[in-house]
C-alpha cells in the first residue's frame, strides 16, 4: 500500500516517462514528418482514421482535431471496414493506420481492399519491421523507450506520443493551409472564439421601440420616464433631422442631481453627452465589446450603414454590455 508521499511519487514518474517521451519524439521529427504533412495537404478527399483499442480512441481523437482545422476527417473502426463500413471511402482519400505493435490483425485484414483502391496510406507505428509498416506509403515512428505504467503495460506513454504527434500533424498542416482564426471560427460557431468572431452587432442589438430616443427639446423629466421605460439607462438624443447628436445616461442624471436643485426643469439638450461613442451594425460583437472596454461604458448606439460624423450618425439600434454577456461574447 502507498502512504500519500509514494503517491505523488508515482504521479510524478509517471508524468516524467511521458515528458521524456514526448522530448524523444520531439527529437525524432523531420524529412518523413514533412513528407507526411504534404501527403495529408495534396489529399482532395477526406483522412480517415484507423485503430483498436487505445490507438482508436487516439485515432478519434485525431480525426476530430483535423476535422475542426480545416481538414475532413473521420474515424473508421476496421472491425467494421471489414464488415461494410469500408464503403465510405473514395479514390480521394487517405488512410491513416495507427498501432503501437504493428501486428493488429485487424488493420492487416483491411489493407488489400485498401491496396485495391489505390489510397495513400500512412502508419504510425513503433515497429517499422512489421507487414502494416512495409504496406505502407510511408511510416512515423511513435517507439518509446519504455510505458509509464509501473507494470509497463498498460499504454500510457505511447498513446501520448501519438497524441501528440496527431496534434503535431494537424498543427503543422493548419499552418501549411495557411488557417485562419477567422476559418476556425466558422467550425466552431458554438464555442466562444466563434462568437467573438461571427456574431455581429445587428445579431444582437435592441432596435425598433426597444430603442430609448428622445427629442433634443423636451425635458429632462420626459427624458427620465423615457430611460426608465426602455429599461437600458441610457437614452439618446436627436435633432429635427433625426441624427444622434448626444446621449443622457443613469450616471449623468445622478451628477445632476448632485449639481443642480431642480435639474428636471433643464432641457435635455442642455445637460446632454455631445458625440456618443457609435458602432456600425455590420461590426463583431466583439469590436463592441472592446469600444466600451476602452471608453469604460455599458452601451453603444447603434447607427446605419454609411453613417457619418459630417452628414450626421442615424441611430437605428442600442447595444448594452449585458447582451454581450447573454450572448457569450464576454
Amino acid at each position: 500500500m502507498l502512504n500519500h508521499q509514494q503517491i505523488i511519487a508515482e504521479g510524478q514518474r509517471t508524468v516524467a516517462v511521458e515528458a521524456a517521451a514526448l522530448e524523444d519524439l520531439g527529437r525524432r521529427l523531420g524529412d518523413d514528418f514533412a513528407r507526411a504533412v504534404e501527403m495529408l495537404a495534396a489529399c482532395r478527399g477526406k483522412v480517415v482514421i484507423t485503430g483498436v483499442g487505445k490507438s482508436g480512441i487516439i485515432c478519434r481523437k485525431i480525426a476530430a482535431t483535423l476535422a475542426s482545422t480545416g481538414t475532413p476527417a473521420l474515424f473508421l473502426h476496421p472491425t467494421e471496414g471489414l464488415h461494410g463500413d469500408l464503403g465510405i471511402l473514395s479514390n480521394s482519400d487517405l488512410v491513416i493506420a495507427i498501432s503501437y505493435s504493428g501486428t493488429t490483425e485487424e488493420l492487416i485484414k483491411i489493407i488489400p481492399a485498401l491496396k485495391r483502391q489505390g489510397l495513400p496510406l500512412l502508419v504510425l507505428t513503433g515497429n517499422r519491421a512489421t507487414e502494416l509498416a512495409k504496406s505502407s506509403d510511408l511510416v512515423l515512428d511513435i517507439s518509446i523507450n519504455r510505458e509509464a505504467c509501473p507494470l509497463g503495460l498498460a499504454p500510457t506513454a505511447s498513446t501520448t506520443v501519438t497524441l501528440a504527434l496527431g496534434d503535431a500533424l494537424a498543427s503543422a498542416l493548419l499552418a501549411l493551409k495557411g488557417f485562419s482564426a477567422d476559418d476556425f471560427a466558422l467550425r466552431h460557431p458554438g464555442g466562444a472564439l466563434g462568437r467573438r468572431l461571427l456574431l455581429r452587432v445587428a445579431d444582437i442589438m435592441h432596435s425598433g421601440t426597444q430603442v430609448p430616443l428622445v427629442s433634443g427639446a423636451v425635458s429632462l423629466k420626459e427624458a427620465l420616464f423615457e430611460m426608465t421605460g426602455k429599461g437600458l439607462g441610457v437614452t439618446g438624443i436627436r435633432d429635427d433631422q433625426g441624427r444622434l447628436v448626444g446621449i443622457l445616461t443613469d450616471g449623468d442624471l445622478r451628477r445632476l442631481l448632485s449639481e443642480h436643485e431642480n435639474p428636471l426643469d433643464l432641457s435635455v439638450i442642455e445637460v446632454m453627452t455631445c458625440e456618443p461613442k457609435t458602432i456600425l451594425q455590420n461590426d463583431l460583437a466583439a469590436a463592441a465589446l472592446k469600444k466600451m472596454e476602452d471608453a469604460t461604458i455599458t452601451s453603444l448606439f447603434v447607427v446605419a450603414e454609411g453613417s457619418s460624423e459630417v452628414d450626421g450618425l442615424r441611430p437605428i439600434g442600442i447595444i448594452h454590455l449585458h447582451d454581450l454577456l447573454r450572448a457569450g461574447v464576454v
